[in-house]
């Protein structure tokens, strides 16, 4: 492999997450924000989280750990996500913890975005 071709799978790599994040956390918001629901069509943005998800496992094939680490992440927003829906004192509990997740997604999608910005720039 090239350098050339190396960056550009490290930018490739790097959107892919950084799209990946934006979708979990859309869907994320849809539980806590009516506006959010109405804004997106839920089949869209499944369709876009859905397929996001298989590029980004298929480009971290070759990393079983990092792999392992996204795919346990979308588990537990999607876990997160099923939990909100429900009724009862679990939903509280899932609605902080997917606060809590939604914080730490925001700030890997803007560490995400600057380094993106970065490799572009080189």
């Amino acid at each position: 492999m090239t350098v050339q071709s190396t960056v550009h799978s490290h930018i490739d790599i790097t959107d892919a997450l950084a799209r990946l994040y934006v979708f979990l956390a859309q869907s994320m918001d849809r539980c806590v924000s009516e506006a959010a629901r109405i804004s997106y069509p839920e089949a869209e943005l499944q369709s876009h989280l859905a397929a996001t998800r298989a590029a980004v496992l298929e480009m971290l094939s070759v990393n079983h750990v990092v792999k392992a680490k996204v795919e346990e992440e979308c588990n537990r927003v999607h876990s997160l996500i099923m939990a909100c829906l429900g009724d009862g004192v679990e939903k509280a509990f899932a609605l902080d913890a997917l606060k809590a997740e939604r914080a730490t997604l925001k700030h890997k999608t803007m560490a995400l975005s600057d380094l993106l910005a970065v490799f572009r720039s080189a």
